[in-house]
């Protein structure tokens, strides 16, 4: 029985047929309406002056947008070609003993925009997964290197000690603490009727409380507000959690934990979220050497204790573990509103675009060096050198050394200087988008991924429920991505020797997505501005290219809309989407683009804020009702303002030209075109005229722009 059941597999891989038939149709006709449409655009540059006309430059624009949108198109394909989806089997995993160590990495930098308790409940929630605790091992990154911080790692690992047990014992499969005692969790349905269950639910629910009223009563101290984030330079601090507590518990298994705060000097660059992540990495080889990481951000927490298991079907799985770099979960969120309207939970991201990169495959990779050069890449420390090596153990945990001089050395600033750390090794330091980067090297250098979904959420996060937050977010995003792809790793030309021509598609889509902002922004008034001047940029309805541009707008729409529903989403959604990614492509695409060229000239440095996870119960509640948050910078609501303002003054003109000139033949297109943007951001109109709450758009604003685009409209002509 044992010998049949060791030849079963871990985990399955199923291609999508019925999607993949689709996907292909689909690419094969739009294609070849995008052919024609070419065909139009060439022809009409090449007809006799009397006949095109002297408005040259509208069409060129036009013409040039088309083309940036089709070649996005083109290279999110990729996406599609092969979408496949996979099936674990963690029951057949070997025994527990037998299982190899984790190291989970949780990185956090400000206690007020990540407020410490909700970044305890991520490191509860980890230290409770369905794991040998002997051979799981968290670590917490404070780039803050805040007080706030340590206090309540401290306090954490003593509710741990009742909170770990009681888990374990009743099977609890939400082990986050906020998540299980909240009102919407109803994990408990086996041990309902139980008395002894609902007793020690009762007193664990009561220490919870406890633990949350010491980290409350600390963050008020009025010392904490004006130390809340360490500035200026300071050395590191590594405590491990492991000090004797007086409590009734006993004999309690806890896995390691460990606060890490890196040195800081203001004359070293500190690299971001990667520069911590590789501290970890170093810190984490010499005190417990796992040979599998698990990285959270610090509001994702476990959903699942099984999730390190499931990661383990494909890492232990002979088939393809040996050239298995990560395994990649969805990203998703508690705080998900019915429709979405910020699309924070990027539906198309983690179902449409990573089951399609699951189905690329990579090559193999291998090699080795010898002890001076090792040196040369990995740095001084002869620790470290030793743990690279399969059977080193470390010391801290078989509890032989007990010092921290060698973490401390790990964890000082100037230990990179003259290695390759941040180049070659551990994570990359070329961009703020760290995880795109470093997983693109991997993939070039042969090392492939998988995409695991289960039925239920592995992890789940707190995503951002205001528009201000959500392009500000967006902005650092797109910098970081579109930075990669006029870099000397660009995935269109670094890539395509390296892996799989597919496969650097879907990279340079990616990278290439934020230029969604130069059409859109075309789109938004060139046509706008014929039509309010009379000058017509598509076929006549009489034209048979007239159903050209007609079913290319159609295909487009359709099959979004398409893969939406089969994603789970509704037609509210749909909507939303297409909204949001309006909002984001003449904003932060733009500023995006605009941030990653300034970097590349050397105008700006990079930069990093974290996103703000602190919850306000007015935008939150904002957006539970699908009402969208306006109090946003000024920079972001005044191309809203101007481009909606634009769409309307132009429809009227358009309209009445149509009715008192007869004209519609040639400018339908055009009107169409304003009033399918006016009617998707129609919540922008309903901010400035309708509504009347604090998340309205500020009226002050909104006169200063209209009066300003409206006088320049009054002088637009083209020459």
């Amino acid at each position: 029985m044992e010998e049949s059941q060791g030849t079963l597999p871990l985990s399955t891989c199923h291609v999508q047929i019925g999607l993949l038939i689709i996907n292909r149709l689909h690419m094969l006709l739009h294609s070849t309406a995008l052919s024609f449409l070419f065909y139009y655009r060439l022809r009409f540059l090449f007809q006799d002056p009397e006949t095109r006309g002297s408005h040259l430059l509208p069409w060129f624009l036009v013409f040039a947008s088309e083309i940036i949108l089709s070649f996005i198109w083109f290279l999110g394909q990729a996406y599609r070609w092969r979408p496949v989806s996979r099936t674990v089997f963690p029951e057949r995993l070997p025994e527990d003993d037998k299982l190899p160590g984790v190291d989970v990495f949780i990185c956090t930098a400000d206690p007020i925009k990540e407020p410490t308790l909700e970044v305890m409940n991520t490191v509860l929630s980890s230290m409770a997964l369905d794991y040998p605790q002997e051979k799981l091992h968290v670590y917490l990154s404070d780039d803050g290197c805040s007080p706030m911080t340590l206090y309540g790692m401290r306090k954490a690992y003593e509710f741990a000690r009742w909170w770990l047990p009681f888990c374990r014992r009743y099977k609890i499969k939400n082990r986050c603490p906020k998540a299980y005692f909240s009102a919407l969790e109803n994990d408990d349905i086996d041990f309902a009727s139980s008395s002894v269950y609902m007793e020690d639910k009762q007193k664990i629910k009561g220490k919870y409380e406890a633990f949350k009223e010491e980290v409350e009563t600390f963050r008020k101290d009025g010392a904490f507000f004006r130390d809340s984030v360490t500035v200026g330079d300071y050395s590191s601090v590594i405590e491990v959690m492991n000090k004797n507590i007086v409590d009734d518990v006993d004999n309690v298994k806890m896995p390691f934990l460990v606060y890490v705060s890196r040195e800081r000097k203001l004359s070293s660059h500190h690299h971001f979220k990667a520069g911590a992540l590789n501290v970890l990495l170093r810190v984490s080889a010499v005190m417990s050497n796992s040979p599998y990481i698990l990285v959270l951000d610090c509001d994702m927490f476990c959903n699942d204790p099984t999730s390190a298991r499931y990661a383990m079907c494909f890492h232990l799985d002979p088939k393809i573990s040996s050239s298995l770099a990560f395994v990649q979960f969805p990203q998703k969120f508690h705080n998900i509103s019915k429709n979405d309207i910020y699309d924070s939970q990027l539906r198309s991201l983690f179902t449409i675009q990573w089951q399609g990169m699951d189905g690329l495959k990579g090559p193999v990779m291998s090699g080795g060096t010898d002890m001076q050069k090792l040196q040369e890449y990995f740095g001084s420390s002869n620790e470290f050198i030793k743990s690279l090596a399969q059977n080193y153990t470390s010391g801290f945990l078989s509890g032989r050394n007990t010092l921290l001089q060698e973490p401390h050395l790990l964890a000082s600033c100037r230990y990179e200087i003259g290695t390759k750390w941040g180049q070659d090794i551990g994570f990359l330091y070329d961009s703020v988008v760290e995880d795109f980067l470093t997983g693109f090297i991997l993939h070039c250098n042969g090392w492939t991924s998988v995409f695991c979904e289960p039925s239920r959420p592995q992890f789940l996060g707190t995503a951002t429920t205001n528009l201000n937050a959500v392009l500000i977010q967006g902005t650092r995003w797109y910098s970081g991505l579109f930075e990669n792809g006029i870099s000397k790793v660009c995935p269109l030309i670094y890539g395509p020797l390296r892996m799989p021509l597919l496969q650097s598609l879907c990279f340079a889509e990616l990278t290439y997505f934020p230029l969604y902002c130069l059409p859109l922004w075309c789109f938004a008034t060139i046509p706008q501005l014929c039509l309010l001047n009379g000058i017509p940029l598509y076929p006549k309805v009489s034209d048979r290219y007239f159903i050209i541009f007609l079913f290319i707008f159609l295909s487009s729409l359709s099959k979004h809309l398409l893969e939406v529903f089969v994603t789970g989403g509704t037609l509210h959604k749909w909507i939303n989407e297409l909204r949001i990614w309006m909002m984001k492509s003449t904003t932060c695409d733009l500023y995006g683009c605009l941030d990653a060229l300034m970097k590349k000239v050397g105008i700006r440095e990079a930069s990093f804020l974290p996103t703000n996870k602190a919850e306000d119960d007015e935008q939150t509640l904002l957006y539970q009702i699908d009402k969208y948050d306006f109090r946003a910078s000024n920079i972001f609501i005044v191309p809203m303002i101007a481009i909606i303002t634009i769409n309307i003054c132009c429809l009227v003109v358009g309209v009445y030209r149509v009715i008192f000139v007869g004209d519609w033949d040639k400018m339908l297109i055009q009107i169409v075109l304003a009033s399918f943007i006016i009617t998707v951001n129609y919540p922008i109109i309903e901010g400035l005229v309708i509504r009347k709450d604090k998340g309205r758009i500020s009226q002050l604003v909104a006169i200063h722009v209209i009066f300003v685009t409206m006088t320049l409209l009054t002088f637009c002509k083209f020459i």
